[in-house]
């Protein structure tokens, strides 16, 4: 965990989510806005890896604009979290799916 409070992000970021998974669950960053807007897909993933209760994942799918989610989404997972993100598959659309296991 870093020094930053996770729940910072709340306040930062229209949610992606507003209710505690205690599930698995996919959140969708796929929708326009993210197109062109990496740092707002990173602070949204933040927020849906901070509204999943451990021993659950969550599934992020990113816009294909922004191209493979390595590129601009994983070191701040790892760096917020120490979570190693898992990538799953390039969806039909062009989107990408990158699985995040909350411990």
């Amino acid at each position: 965990m870093s020094e930053t409070d996770h729940h910072d992000h709340d306040e930062t970021a229209e949610p992606i989510t507003d209710e505690v998974h205690d599930n698995s669950w996919s959140a969708n960053l796929e929708k326009p806005k993210y197109a062109d807007d990496a740092e707002l897909a990173v602070r949204d993933a933040l927020v849906a890896v901070d509204h999943t209760t451990a021993g659950n994942h969550v599934n992020l799918v990113t816009h294909g604009d922004l191209g493979h989610p390595e590129e601009f989404l994983y070191e701040a997972i790892e760096r917020e979290y120490g979570f190693e993100p898992e990538y799953v598959e390039q969806c039909g659309c062009g989107g990408h799916v990158t699985r995040v296991q909350v411990a």
